[in-house]
């Protein structure tokens, strides 16, 4: 790893109780005094900020996250505790050698409060909606933020001048002209070569106007479209009756999060008033004459590049009726559904700690309460401050998050990894805070006004991120208690999750447990999947109710048996339904090849780990033959996929294509997944199995870590992000895994 860049110790990353906030220069570790001395900041400081966060993204886009991994290991004392065992095999003395010094590196990463702080980036639509906001509400951000994240979204322009969706995409409309209109809005002239290349790439694919719907919306709010040519949301929708399978209470939350708050600014046609900047984007974005452009016609206007998923008949039919009403609306009942939209926002406001489900709905709603409030109201200096929870520093620059972070769902991995065999005990310091972020991240209390605004229950429940973020997911939940119960079987660790609330976990997986067997994310499937022909999204796919998954519903199931074995009394047959129930679902989930699609990460390796651990686990709950075939199947495919080198590695395409597309080169955490899935199953492929082991402890590097390769995350099936900590985590879990198996 490369020393360390005179202006990256400038950035500090502060924490607290998982809260995650870059501060720059910062005079105190207060975190919320982060903003001091922000203003402080020169041209000189912002020439070396260029330098010395210059980034070539090939040959991954991904960064290594570099800033805080060298802050990190510079601050933090070893946590190596306890004599090394010694082994006269010197494969086997490797092996452990590879182990420690894995797990002592990436123990050095932990926060104080016993989370692992990193990079969760990737998708390029997020930070564009909070500077529109930020820009909209005249707060704008920091000049040493406003240079850092110019540099961020130059660093991923493609050599044609355009953007992707994500990171790893293909230069498309929506991604080229929303970093094209972020960077003017950062005060970058237009006569900059890079953005001169960018704004011909964009008239050259048909303009501004065939720009996605979510595109369409952040433009629509610039001025830069007008919200004639946007489908109308019909906030009056959200005053149907709720038994209605197309009431918006029954869509997937994150789909309903997001919706909402722009129904709002639909309804309230929030709108930047022009001024030369937006006048001069008009010109630069379209082909046409801005004045002269029929609206109504640009609706569904899509280029092809930005496809994912058309529009559905009965979609088209909707519209036209919803555009249609949108000319005799009655103010009075306008006005009762955009009362209500706002009384829900202000209610996810407050249940989140102003964080919301998400970056995109943390944009808007920051929009939408600036628009009832004003620049000077509390509420929207609450979510002012929560912008920065957002903001991630690398070696590329400040990008926005996927999320407030993936702090639980990290510490609960990175426990279970590191106690597969007792190595993981030579680190104490690090297994107890993870128990103490594990114990304080478990959500204890019930919101309010949960029911009021369609929340699933949530006491004994884990989130992805912090409690303080406050949306359960039910397979955090079951990773959290199942890293919960692996702590507490070492019995060396005080007990301080109690068994009322380790009952609580249980109770809250079981209330997740959708009809079909499986489980969802957040929240029990509402409605029926014809529900999808109504998804307005053009970039993504099943994002209109809560399906189940294979990876939720094997960590759940996973969680159920561990649960059994420790504490065989509590809810038996309600549990053994349960879990048979959800191994019969992750059969019938099994592809003809063996394998399973992973809707969460890249993508086949991943769900056929989980797949293959649940069911392997799971001996005694299903029928021995299709339990058997199902698991011989899976070793099958895994070992066809097998590369020359010894590893797996699939592309980001594998998610988006829904068919295994292999990398040009393998990857660890593929690689790591494939392996965790054969051991599991004991394949008899002992040679496959060992020649991944040895890709992995070639590809170690001599600190302990392991290259940042392909990015591995993903959701709706469209989209990457990055996971910085897998590249540490799943390669120390397949090694702890072998070393374990080698002794017994």
């Amino acid at each position: 790893m490369p020393q360390n860049k005179s202006s990256w110790s400038h950035w500090k990353l502060l924490t607290k109780n998982g809260r995650q906030v870059w501060a720059y220069k910062p005079t105190t570790d207060d975190i919320d005094a982060h903003l001091d001395n922000t203003q402080d900041f020169s041209e000189q400081e912002g020439l070396a900020f260029a330098e010395d966060f210059l980034f070539n993204r090939q040959p991954t886009p991904s960064s290594g996250d570099k800033v805080f991994r060298q802050q990190a290991i510079q601050k933090n004392a070893s946590r190596y505790r306890g004599k090394k065992p010694v082994s006269e095999d010197k494969q086997e003395q490797l092996l452990i050698d590879s182990l420690i010094k894995g797990m002592h590196y990436f123990s050095q990463l932990q926060s104080e409060e016993g989370h692992w702080p990193g990079d969760y980036g990737g998708p390029l639509f997020l930070l564009p909606g909070l500077l529109i906001a930020a820009y909209i509400s005249d707060t704008p951000f920091p000049k040493p933020h406003q240079q850092m994240m110019k540099i961020y979204l130059f660093n991923h322009q493609h050599i044609d001048g355009g953007w992707g969706m994500h990171m790893e995409g293909e230069p498309a409309v929506c991604g080229t002209v929303m970093q094209y209109v972020s960077l003017r809005l950062l005060g970058v002239a237009k006569e900059d070569e890079r953005l001169q290349k960018a704004s011909a790439w964009i008239k050259e694919n048909g303009g501004a106007a065939s720009i996605p719907s979510w595109g369409k919306f952040y433009l629509s709010l610039l001025n830069l479209y007008h919200w004639d040519g946007f489908n109308s949301l019909f906030p009056e929708m959200w005053l149907f009756p709720e038994w209605l399978p197309v009431h918006p209470s029954r869509y997937w939350c994150h789909s309903r999060m997001v919706y909402l708050p722009m129904a709002y600014c639909q309804a309230h046609r929030i709108q930047m008033p022009e001024n030369d900047l937006i006048l001069s984007l008009r010109k630069e974005i379209y082909n046409e004459d801005f004045d002269s452009i029929n609206w109504a016609k640009q609706r569904d206007r899509v280029c092809e590049k930005d496809c994912y998923t058309t529009q559905s008949p009965v979609l088209k039919w909707m519209n036209l009726f919803t555009n249609g009403y949108e000319k005799i609306r009655p103010q009075w009942l306008r006005k009762k559904a955009t009362d209500y939209l706002l009384k829900y926002i202000n209610a996810e406001d407050a249940q989140t700690e102003y964080l919301d489900i998400g970056p995109v709905s943390k944009a808007i709603n920051s929009i939408c309460v600036w628009h009832a409030y004003g620049k000077e109201s509390e509420q929207f200096k609450k979510h002012v401050a929560r912008w920065y929870d957002y903001l991630w520093v690398a070696e590329d620059g400040m990008k926005m998050s996927g999320y407030n972070g993936s702090q639980l769902w990290d510490v609960a991995f990175t426990t279970r990894a590191m106690l597969e065999s007792d190595l993981g005990l030579l680190f104490p310091e690090t297994i107890n805070k993870s128990y103490q972020f594990i114990d304080n991240m478990q959500i204890l209390t019930e919101h309010e006004t949960h029911q009021e605004f369609f929340r699933h229950p949530m006491i004994g429940s884990w989130p992805f991120s912090t409690a303080e973020q406050g949306w359960p997911v039910a397979d955090c939940t079951a990773k959290g208690l199942s890293a919960t119960l692996a702590i507490q079987k070492t019995g060396l660790f005080k007990t301080s999750i109690s068994d009322e609330r380790i009952k609580q976990a249980v109770d809250v997986i079981l209330s997740y447990q959708n009809k079909d067997g499986g489980w969802p994310t957040y929240e029990l499937s509402r409605s029926p999947k014809w529900l999808e022909t109504l998804n307005p999204s053009e970039i993504f796919a099943d994002i209109m109710i809560d399906y189940s998954w294979t990876e939720c519903s094997a960590a759940c199931v996973i969680a159920l048996l561990e649960i059994q074995e420790r504490d065989p009394d509590y809810k038996n047959q309600q549990i053994r339904l349960a879990i048979t129930q959800g191994l019969q679902y992750i059969i019938q989930q099994q592809k003809q090849d063996g394998s399973w699609y992973g809707g969460w990460a890249v993508c086949f390796t991943y769900a056929t780990w989980f797949a293959v651990e649940a069911l392997v686990q799971g001996a005694d709950y299903i029928e021995s033959e299709p339990r058997k075939n199902s698991i011989n199947k899976a070793c099958h495919f895994l070992c066809s996929k097998q590369m020359p080198d010894g590893g797996w590695g699939e592309t980001y395409e594998s998610c988006a294509k829904m068919v295994y597309t292999q990398a040009k080169t393998s990857q660890v955490v593929n690689t790591a997944w494939a392996l965790l899935a054969l051991q599991a199953a004991d394949s008899t492929e002992k040679e496959v199995i060992q020649r991944g082991i040895d890709l992995l402890l070639q590809r170690q590097l001599e600190n302990g870590d392991w290259a940042q390769e392909n990015i591995s995350g993903v959701f709706n099936y469209n989209c990457m992000i990055t996971y910085s900590s897998y590249r540490n985590i799943f390669p120390i879990w397949a090694l702890n895994r072998f070393y374990q198996h080698k002794r017994y």
